[in-house]
């Protein structure tokens, strides 16, 4: 196979700083199998991007993000702007790399390293909302901002189960918000809910099912309301979420567009691939087949372990 010359994006803290540990054996197990890497550390919150769009301008022929969704969601938005947008090779080394959950990408460094060197590429689909970039969600409400407010030195120590400690902080604010949502080809729903996920993967906030339907590349986004309901009844809806079973609950509303807005009285934060994406109000759409990632090419949507 013909060598090509990649980036290696990388955060040292991500997963346990698993990555700073593992540099210099992914790098030689890329350079076996014909791709010469070079590397760059990130310092701070968008240095990703910016080497991303770097990374482009010097020639590089594939970007890989090494880290957890925020890091790949850095590198899709150094990309997505761009007219040559080269592959992404995925290394997912964060705490619940729901992309990577839902396309197949081995959580295992050494299978993740051997998928990159086998560069089988698939066109995916990018979401805009507001003019930043997202690759498999945007959500608002009740709980959505905790992948971005749980401290990255309390996820580096103690991984997935700092969720679920600042989950229970939150749970004393658990309270409905008034949306008034209009999506193309379906229609308006106005009134109060708890949440909203617009979602391009399966895989959300480490639930594998959350939106069963949702396709990386068909061109739409799957669109979930939950609407106002008490502790008890979101604590169900999350254990049919689990399942997969969630969505005929007569809580959920569930449809498929291609252009969605979002206002609200109050203020909203946003979630974007798991990372701050601003406030409310929100126009969001969709560009088909924009980027090319690097997956399984047996076409898998288990997560590897």
């Amino acid at each position: 196979m013909e060598k090509i010359r990649a980036r290696l994006i990388y955060n040292p803290t991500s997963g346990r700083e698993e990555m700073r540990r593992r540099l210099s054996y992914v790098l030689q197990r890329l350079e076996r199998g014909g791709i010469e890497t070079s590397t760059h550390a990130t310092e701070a919150e968008g240095d990703a991007t910016r080497a991303t769009i770097e990374a482009i301008e010097r020639g590089y022929d594939m970007i890989i993000a090494a880290g957890g969704d925020g890091t790949l969601n850095e590198v899709v938005n150094g990309i997505s702007g761009q007219e040559r947008r080269p592959p992404i090779g995925v290394l997912p080394m964060g705490t619940t790399n729901d992309f990577a959950r839902a396309n197949g990408i081995p959580k295992r460094w050494q299978d993740a390293v051997d998928l990159i060197v086998r560069r089988h590429t698939r066109p995916v689909d990018v979401g805009v909302a507001n003019g930043k970039y997202f690759l498999y969600m945007a959500g608002g409400g009740f709980l959505t901002d905790l992948s971005y407010e749980v401290p990255s030195k309390m996820k580096t120590m103690i991984g997935q189960f700092a969720y679920y400690v600042k989950g229970f902080e939150k749970i004393v604010n658990f309270r409905p918000t008034s949306l008034r949502i209009s999506a193309e080809g379906v229609g308006t729903f106005d009134g109060e809910y708890m949440l909203f996920f617009v979602a391009n993967s399966q895989s959300i906030a480490g639930f594998e099912r959350l939106a069963p339907h949702a396709k990386i590349d068909d061109g739409l986004l799957d669109v979930i309301l939950v609407k106002k309901c008490n502790l008890a009844e979101m604590i169900r809806i999350a254990s049919l979420a689990v399942k997969g079973e969630h969505l005929n609950d007569s809580h959920i509303v569930h449809f498929q567009t291609s252009q969605l807005t979002v206002t609200a009285d109050d203020r909203v934060q946003l979630n974007l691939d798991g990372e701050f994406g601003g406030t409310l109000p929100l126009e969001l759409s969709v560009l088909p087949s924009h980027i090319s990632v690097v997956v399984d090419e047996e076409g898998l949507t288990s997560y590897k372990k």
